[in-house]
């Protein structure tokens, strides 16, 4: 029998995520000195919560070609073979396989799936809250974090410095700001 979780203002439902109120963010190490952050700008997602939180889904999709870390030859490189392989690989895709109530965090297990590559992790959710718009909507707001080895996707580029070590780090951290919207019932 799975724990029942009550969080103030939820509601059950299918939420769309709201992509103008709503962030897909990354981080990773450069020149072992300092962190080099990027969003996809073009991304969507779907969550079908249930009565008991624990037993929501969730689906996402980032289009890989709308990768900006606020340098256009960076981010053509990345659209490479060398990175993301956009052209073979033109989406960062999410499914959820459960949830879980730990310590008092949530946490939402899935399989992510990069540049043909699925690995399973699992994203640190915290819910913002609960609430209406002033469009007569209903919006949930959260945040969700993870950290994967970048290696384990088949993204390996790298460069040795010469003073030692390299380019760029294996730990990307992914952050989530979401907000969504619940569908009319």
């Amino acid at each position: 029998m799975s724990e029942t979780v009550t969080i103030p203002g939820y509601r059950a439902g299918t939420w769309t995520i709201d992509p103008v109120h709503s962030e897909v963010g990354f981080s990773v190490r450069h020149l072992m000195i300092s962190k080099v952050k990027g969003v996809f700008e073009n991304f969507d997602a779907t969550f079908v919560t249930g009565e008991n939180p624990l037993d929501s889904q969730v689906t996402a999709k980032v289009e890989v070609a709308s990768v900006n870390t606020k340098e256009k030859n960076r981010d053509g490189h990345l659209r490479t073979g060398d990175f993301f392989d956009a052209a073979a690989h033109p989406t960062i895709d999410f499914v959820s396989t459960g949830a879980r109530h730990e310590n008092g965090e949530f946490l939402v297990d899935g399989n992510l799936t990069i540049k043909g590559v699925t690995q399973p992790v699992t994203f640190e959710f915290e819910f913002g809250g609960f609430g209406a718009d002033s469009y007569g909507g209903y919006r949930a707001g959260a945040t969700a974090k993870t950290e994967i080895e970048r290696e384990a996707f088949g993204l390996t580029y790298n460069t040795a410095l010469e003073g030692g070590g390299v380019l760029l780090g294996d730990k990307v951290t992914i952050t989530l700001e979401l907000q969504a919207v619940l569908a009319a019932e």
